[in-house]
């Protein structure tokens, strides 16, 4: 089991993630791309009971959500995936696929050149967490973060080890089952 808490402060997301799990939306979707120290991402309709060699990524529910972004990739992060700038330079998100963030332990050079390169300002606190838990900063003011692991970061590492083909997909799936607490 892997559980998270959801933030307030971005309520459409939240919302959105709540009224998906309510409906089943999520069940029997797959993970279906992982990728080591970096993060896992499921939530792809086309995902069920897709073969394998399916090229999975571009399904939605129909519509999309307008950013909020406020939070950082911190390890364990929740977020909701997007199409690339190129297309999508609103960065508005997937109505329903989402990655959690496993992320890599930092340096403190890699980071200021992050807030160079993204134009980034971190705070100490901010710093200090990248540099002790990890995550995936080089994200940050480009993605939705709209919830946290708050247990199972564990099952996170493990689904981020499988081994995986093409695109990233495990090549043993790994179905999702969605459910409020």
């Amino acid at each position: 089991d892997i559980r998270i808490a959801l933030f307030d402060d971005t309520p459409a997301h939240r919302d959105n993630f709540t009224k998906l799990i309510e409906e089943d939306f999520y069940d029997s979707l797959l993970f279906h791309r992982v990728v080591p120290d970096f993060m896992i991402q499921g939530g792809d309709p086309d995902s069920k009971k897709a073969g394998p060699d399916r090229v999975l990524g571009m399904g939605g529910p129909g519509y999309t959500l307008k950013p909020e972004i406020r939070h950082r990739h911190f390890r364990g992060a929740v977020a909701a995936a997007r199409l690339g700038d190129n297309v999508n330079p609103d960065k508005e998100s997937s109505g329903s696929q989402f990655y959690i963030v496993q992320g890599r332990t930092l340096t403190e050079p890699l980071l200021r050149q992050i807030e160079q390169q993204f134009g980034i300002t971190y705070t100490s606190e901010e710093i200090q967490r990248y540099l002790e838990e990890g995550g995936a900063p080089f994200l940050d003011n480009g993605y939705t973060v709209f919830g946290q692991v708050v247990e199972g970061m564990e099952v996170v590492d493990r689904i981020a080890q499988q081994p995986t083909g093409p695109n990233n997909r495990p090549l043993k799936d790994i179905p999702m089952n969605l459910r409020l607490d």
